[in-house]
């Protein structure tokens, strides 16, 4: 039996207006949680990986209201930390056609934000599981949870788990004094696995793919192989890296593929048109989450690629940061079944 996966980040309360309704509109939100590194956990739970999710929670009542929201997507929560003021929160206008989505965050000195070296004992973490993720995001959040971060990443490689991360750069919340380029190294340095967007890496380390245009859908796979090839070049313990590749024709109308190069091959996959995305927040964890899955299920590569990139084409289809679909589901859509038929 394998051991459990371990993820660290910071979880939030989502607030989202109704329907496709603007912030100046809304007279109610829905209330659901997310957090890169928790969506990666949820996915993992669906396909009957075993998980801990790693945190720290403010011990109210919102705390607790989000401990049960994690256990009822089966993420184990027991090594998550209890302390700080606040939880975080997130507010997210969802867009539709031409109009893009528009988040604003509310996480300002939240529990995880005022974490310190010290408060989670790493090796009992870890004393269960064989493999640690985490993302971009969470050294972004403050220098404490940067500090952690890279606590657990040291305290990972030393036991010996395979230790992945999503480059995941958001340039509005690394404002604690370093920048992404400053701290990221260091903690990439420590992985195995790594993925990113078409263009995180050109964001954080300024490794770009030629003659590519983002806005205008225009990603070809091949051009990303360099790409894939610095980031090892730069970082030699990285054996596996793997790039999402989003073209984004409309806010409800996109291309969705990925590749990956694991040293000695280049593999691309599918490219899913997606004409009518119902949520697309959540879609690189959601990736992160089946590439896990298709590392640790699959001795081939292409499939655990093509098991990541089919993972996250429906996730566009639910609401919500998690991507509540099962093994079954994701291999049917992998095996071609794109009909969207009733099943019965």
């Amino acid at each position: 039996m394998s051991k459990k996966v371990v993820t660290f980040g910071e979880i939030m309360m989502r607030l989202t207006p109704p329907g496709f309704l603007r912030f100046g509109q809304a007279s109610s939100f829905d209330v659901t949680y997310g957090g890169g590194e928790a969506n990666v956990a949820v996915s993992l739970a669906n396909y009957g990986v075993a998980v801990d999710f790693v945190t720290r929670l403010p011990a109210n009542d919102l705390g607790e209201a989000c401990l049960h929201y994690l256990r009822g997507h089966g993420v184990g929560t027991q090594k998550i930390v209890r302390g700080g003021e606040r939880l975080g929160i997130y507010f997210l206008e969802m867009g539709a056609a031409q109009r893009g989505s528009k988040v604003v965050y509310d996480r300002a000195h939240s529990a995880i934000a005022t974490i310190e070296p010290g408060m989670i004992d790493w090796q009992a973490v870890f004393a269960d599981a064989d493999w640690f993720h985490w993302t971009g995001i969470t050294p972004a959040i403050s220098a404490g949870a940067a500090a952690v971060c890279l606590e657990a990443a040291q305290a990972a490689r030393a036991l010996g788990l395979a230790v992945s991360c999503d480059l995941n750069y958001r340039k509005n919340l690394w404002r604690w004094g370093k920048k992404a380029s400053e701290v990221m190294p260091e903690l990439v340095s420590l992985c195995d696995v790594a993925i990113g967007n078409e263009e995180d890496a050109a964001q954080v380390f300024g490794i770009h793919a030629p003659d590519t245009d983002v806005l205008a859908g225009k990603v070809e796979a091949d051009k990303y192989r360099g790409v894939c090839e610095q980031l090892h070049a730069r970082f030699p313990a990285l054996k596996t890296v793997a790039i999402t590749l989003r073209g984004s024709l409309s806010a409800s109308h996109n291309t969705w593929s990925g590749v990956l190069w694991d040293g000695g091959r280049f593999y691309s996959g599918a490219t899913y048109d997606i004409a009518h995305i119902v949520d697309r927040v959540g879609g690189g964890d959601s990736f992160m989450g089946g590439l896990i899955y298709g590392l640790r299920a699959y001795d081939d590569r292409q499939r655990a690629l093509d098991f990541a990139i089919a993972a996250s084409c429906l996730k566009h289809s639910i609401y919500g940061d998690f991507n509540l679909v099962t093994v079954s589901e994701v291999e049917k859509l992998m095996g071609g079944d794109a009909s969207g038929r009733v099943a019965r």
